[in-house]
């Protein structure tokens, strides 16, 4: 079985595009192999910047013949349709059978689909691929028709068995493919053959590439984290700037250079996303003072001077990009310090959506919510209403035009340098969070109120205008938002009446078609914490659903219960005594809720329901008023033997009508009793 080597080489393929574009290949390449019948036994994909490679190891070396059948037209049909059919089949008439089917008479082809080389299959799927390969964009170039994201320079495709090596006879557009590649665009030494997936990878080392994305990520960290290790500092991690910084580079050179003294006093996370998105550098801070005080930039060449004309090139960039920062923070600060409130006014011309005003209006509209909120969290109403006002003023500051992803956090400094406390001043930052299901959630009262608040607004906000989301389509994040609303109140134990709150918001909701929304999010977040849907649906059949942690403890405390023998058994009974109530309500026509007498009870299993019911009844009802849900199944669970008992010795449709209508209430009592908890006729099983 040969082993399959393909390399596309062209220009520099941008970094955020590489190892999709590897899958990509993988899976175009695989797929169509697969489709024409050649299997294998594994497959791989690398890229660099300038080259896509796939391996395939255990490639059959041709397709397997295949026999085919194929149903014709009927006997005697019309003479254009069994032409068609002939013609479809490549046969003769006296090459088809005739056999007998439900209908009649039809014609049957029967023939064999011989296979094929594998290069030949392999040159028609990689020409079909390259054709249409699905990048994000892509140019031609040149004269030619053809289009890839940079010029393509050169097809390596072999395949290579005990016998040795082949090229795959291709052309696509003039590059016909071949068995050579080249290395490095600066140290390598023009082009070289290879022979096998080995050979070519260890060539390309010698050649000063490093084709594994993965090994050169992991050259760039660990080299990194020793340099900065060696100066007693700490590489600030950052797995984003590493895959991308990793495919930017064929050979990496890690280097770490000085921060001019100027910039040291800078916010570290400043320093750190300037240095991000103008220079793809690294940062490394002193553990002791958490200061950004050098940086990492990686190289994709070796040099005589060991990267030091390198380094002072990018010191001096990195001068220039710094002196930009500088010059906004301290701009921004002397605002701050003078009247922070005047950003705020600011946005006043900044719209937030033409239905819904500009930011202003909406930052006034969550001062109030916040308000509102501020005591159902434990904070204090004056301090919600100042945090709020202050929360989104850093998106007037230059800072946060130049840097939009430091929104929040500038406005922390900004607000503590304009001599806020430092409990109003974290608002700014923390109440965007949570911004998604892995982000942490505030616990701050004043943070959690202002980020309900904010998040509230823009929900009922966007309900008023009728502009919800549609299927996969929620443009304004509207789900997040309601997922950060149920995360806020759970893992904060907030206790409010949604319904009340929605009240409270933007005018003209329709608060029980948003608290729909709510539930459909929450059913989301439970199953995703291993919560049955059944479970939830019974929870939320019950009165205040709009509380959602009195919602949620009630939801857990059922799964508890219900996972246990007693509960098992009890939610049997309580079903069974259900239905035969629902059927005899059904055939009489009456609802038979009028209240069990003890007095007409005839054996010791009915008298001893009776009992069980009156004492479950005394412990339910006050636990679910103190939302002692625990303690309401507890009474449940000693429910389970006198009903069990009670089915087995007595039947409640007896002859005298009068015991038949008490044994018939006597169930009732079992429902209501048991529908205290949540709604169990909801409850699967």
């Amino acid at each position: 079985m040969p082993d399959l080597l393909i390399e596309l080489f062209s220009e520099e393929i941008p970094a955020r595009m590489q190892a999709k574009a590897a899958a990509d290949l993988q899976r175009l390449v695989t797929n169509g192999l697969v489709d024409a019948g050649l299997t294998y036994a594994s497959a791989g994909a690398f890229s660099t910047p300038r080259r896509l490679c796939l391996t395939l190891e255990g490639l059959l070396a041709e397709s397997p013949t295949l026999k085919e059948e194929r149903k014709g037209p009927k006997v005697g049909a019309q003479e254009k349709a069994i032409e068609g059919f002939l013609r479809s089949t490549g046969l003769s008439m006296d090459d088809l059978q005739i056999r007998d089917d439900k209908k009649g008479q039809v014609y049957f082809a029967a023939f064999e689909k011989p296979g094929r080389p594998a290069a030949v299959i392999i040159a028609e799927v990689l020409e079909t691929t390259i054709r249409s390969f699905p990048w994000p964009k892509s140019m031609r170039w040149g004269s030619g028709a053809l289009k890839w994201v940079r010029p393509l320079h050169s097809i390596l495709c072999i395949l290579t068995d005990e016998t040795g090596t082949s090229i795959v006879p291709m052309d696509v557009d003039g590059i016909a493919a071949g068995d050579t590649t080249e290395g490095h665009r600066f140290m390598g030494a023009g082009r070289f053959a290879v022979t096998s997936f080995e050979d070519y990878d260890s060539k390309l080392k010698r050649a000063h590439v490093v084709l594994d994305p993965r090994e050169r990520a992991d050259h760039i960290w660990a080299d990194a984290s020793n340099q900065a290790f060696a100066g007693g500092l700490e590489l600030v991690e950052d797995k984003g700037l590493l895959a991308e910084v990793a495919g930017l580079v064929e050979w990496p050179v890690v280097l770490m250079g000085d921060i001019a003294e100027d910039f040291l006093g800078l916010p570290p996370e400043v320093l750190q996303t300037s240095m991000k998105e103008h220079q793809k550098f690294f940062s490394v801070k002193n553990p002791k003072t958490g200061r950004i005080e050098k940086f990492v930039t990686v190289a994709n060449r070796e040099t005589a001077d060991n990267g030091a004309t390198i380094l002072a090139g990018n010191q001096k960039v990195l001068f220039a990009r710094l002196s930009d920062a500088k010059f906004f923070w301290e701009n921004d600060l002397r605002v701050a310090k003078s009247d922070i409130g005047q950003w705020t006014e600011a946005l006043s011309n900044v719209t937030f959506h033409n239905k819904l005003g500009t930011q202003a209006e909406r930052i006034t509209r969550i001062a109030a919510l916040a308000r509102e909120i501020a005591p159902l969290v434990g904070a204090d109403p004056d301090q919600a209403t100042q945090a709020a006002e202050i929360a989104k003023a850093d998106l007037s500051s230059e800072m946060v035009y130049e840097f939009p992803e430091l929104q929040g956090l500038m406005g922390r400094y900004y607000a503590e340098a304009a001599g806020l406390s430092a409990d109003v001043a974290a608002v700014a930052e923390e109440h965007y969070s949570p911004l998604g299901p892995s982000d942490d959630v505030p616990t701050a009262p004043l943070s959690v109120a202002v980020a309900l608040a904010d998040k509230l607004d823009t929900l009922t906000g966007f309900w008023a205008i009728d502009e919800k989301p549609t299927g996969s389509k929620d443009p304004f994040a509207l789900r997040r938002a309601a997922l950060g609303v149920i995360r806020l109140v759970l893992e904060n134990n907030a206790r409010t009446a949604l319904l009340e709150v929605f009240a409270k918001g933007y005018a003209g909701a329709n608060a029980e078609d948003l608290l729909s929304f709510f539930h459909d999010r929450l059913k989301v977040y439970l199953r995703d914490q291993g919560i049955r849907h059944d479970v939830i649906d019974a929870c939320l059949a019950m009165e205040g659903n709009d509380d959602l942690a009195l919602l949620v403890n009630r939801a857990r405390a059922l799964q508890d219960f219900l996972g246990t023998d007693d509960g098992e058994n009890l939610l049997q009974g309580f079903k069974r005594a259900n239905n035969i109530l629902s059927a005899e309500e059904k055939k009489d026509g009456v609802e038979y809720s009028f209240g069990a007498d003890v007095k007409f009870a005839e054996s010791d299993a009915e008298k001893a329901l009776f009992a069980a019911l009156d004492v479950a009844d005394r412990a339910i009802t006050p636990a679910i008023a103190s939302e002692d849900f625990a303690a309401a199944m507890a009474a449940m669970a000693a429910l389970r033997a006198p009903i069990d008992a009670f089915f087995e010795a007595v039947q409640v449709n007896a002859e005298s009508e009068i015991i038949r209508r008490n044994r018939l209430n006597l169930l009732h009592r079992i429902r209501s009793i048991c529908t205290q908890v949540a709604d169990l006729t909801l409850i699967e099983g």
